[in-house]
């Protein structure tokens, strides 16, 4: 929208939540138009703070009577644009509905707030013996809001799945306000649709979620971490269908590209007991039992060695484990500081990661631009970051797009697509078709109908525009 916020709308937001929770243009209005992705920027006109799940249907309410647009906000570290207020409007911030209602042992569930961070929950049920598996990279700032909205998932995903393997249930608010209860503490649950599901991974476009039931599991006591270096960047992507095929289940199974480990390593000031390879697999196995885990490490140097690896190295104290998982959590952030960058989330069969990797290097060669791949290898996927370094702004804005096509019709041509875990948002909705046909994406268009006919809530994401 353009212009002020109509000032019957205003007034009825201070009615709603207090003058301290509306906040109207000005430097604290400014944090609420940006999120982690690249550097776009859309003002709302104002942001929004409710407590319960009453005030947020009020809320909705009240923009949808004035025609207001509402763009709901977790912490705001998407790298895919979700959270941009991009048509101006109202910003719906769940960031102090942030409390667990109830760990339930009896049943093995957590009931919580979207705004609860999931590091915090993570924390909570680990002290009383439990887990919560999905662990972004920013899982100590991200909200589990935001988590069931893009569906995150995260190293573990590849032993553990990703959110929606977790969700039980959801109380969430219609864009008009009406509130709709789904699911709960049932393992299963068959009547009628699944709208609990439906609405993980829906990127805040069809309801507001404010409150979710969580699945937990016991949790594992050990763990073992393995580093396998290679001097063959495909060596090791191959690697990593070999140690599937042997029958191993690792708890994560991650690729840094030789450029990836030295930005990371420079941004945190450490380095790892190697020169620096080409590539490198992060693998992990986790249980109870150290006579199993022993055996399954063995099987996975086993694997590594036979496919390239110069050599394995176990990180073999809690020290040094908590190290190189700092240094593969920091590998976003310190590649994003070299350079005006664009991430692509592609996702293959794991078993074509070789060919994809391959590919994007080829693309990017053609077009003369820089490429830093990493990521979740076990689940084939890749994070693709294409930086700008020195190249001038025509030749940029030029190649840029071209080469994002190609890469996501190479992805698709494998049998992936366009996100594994950071959703379509703003800046990857040009690129459905690449990924789906016409009346697919009328089929999705239908559902977002269904829900917030008039289009007001996070509106300008997912679809392209002539959808």
């Amino acid at each position: 929208m353009s212009g002020p916020l109509p000032k019957e709308l205003l007034n009825e937001l201070v009615a709603i939540l207090g003058p301290t929770r509306v906040i109207g243009p000005g430097d604290a209005l400014r944090r609420f138009g940006s999120d982690y992705t690249e550097d776009l920027y859309f003002e709302p006109q104002v942001a929004v703070l409710p407590e319960t799940t009453e005030e947020v249907s009020r809320v909705l309410a009240a923009a949808g009577r004035h025609a207001v647009p509402v763009t709901p906000r977790g912490a705001g570290t998407g790298l895919s644009g979700g959270a941009l207020p991009v048509q101006g409007g109202v910003v719906l911030s769940l960031e102090r509905m942030n409390r667990i209602l109830e760990i339930d042992e009896d049943n093995l569930c957590a009931v919580v707030q979207p705004g609860v961070i999931t590091e915090v929950l993570q924390d909570a049920v680990e002290a009383i013996g439990l887990f919560y598996p999905p662990d972004p990279a920013s899982r100590g700032s991200s909200l589990i809001g935001g988590n069931v909205a893009e569906c995150s998932g995260g190293p573990r995903a590849v032993k553990y799945g990703v959110t929606k393997d977790y969700v039980l249930g959801v109380e969430a608010v219609l864009p008009d306000g009406e509130i709709i209860r789904h699911g709960g503490k049932l393992l299963k649950n068959v009547t009628g649709y699944n709208l609990t599901q439906l609405l993980v991974g829906s990127e805040g476009t069809l309801a507001v979620v404010t409150e979710i039931t969580l699945r937990l599991i016991p949790l594992p006591r050990l763990r073992q971490t393995l580093l396998a270096p290679f001097d063959d960047m495909e060596a090791a992507a191959r690697t990593v269908a070999a140690i599937f095929k042997r029958g191993i289940i690792p708890s994560a199974c991650e690729f840094m590209e030789r450029d990836a480990i030295r930005a990371s390593q420079d941004h945190l000031g450490i380095r790892l007991p190697f020169a620096e390879p080409e590539a490198l697999l992060l693998l992990e196995v986790d249980g109870n039992r150290m006579d199993l885990l022993e055996e399954a490490r063995d099987q996975l140097c086993e694997v590594a060695l036979e496919h390239g690896a110069r050599d394995v190295v176990l990180a073999d104290t809690d020290a040094r484990q908590k190290e190189v998982w700092r240094i593969r959590r920091a590998t976003g952030e310190a590649v994003k500081k070299l350079s005006i960058y664009k991430e692509e989330d592609t996702v293959v069969p794991r078993f074509q990661l070789p060919a994809l990797v391959r590919g994007v290097k080829e693309i990017a060669s053609r077009y003369g631009l820089t490429t830093i791949c990493y990521g979740h290898a076990g689940d084939g996927n890749l994070h693709v970051n294409i930086l700008k370094m020195d190249l001038g702004d025509a030749i940029w804005n030029a190649r840029l797009p071209i080469a994002i096509e190609e890469i996501f019709r190479l992805t698709v041509s494998l049998g992936g697509t366009l996100s594994g875990e950071h959703g379509i948002g703003y800046s990857q909705k040009r690129y459905m078709p690449i990924a789906f046909k016409p009346h697919e994406l009328r089929l999705m268009k239908s559902v977002k109908d269904a829900f917030d006919p008039r289009g007001l809530l996070n509106p300008g994401k997912m679809f392209p525009d002539a959808t």
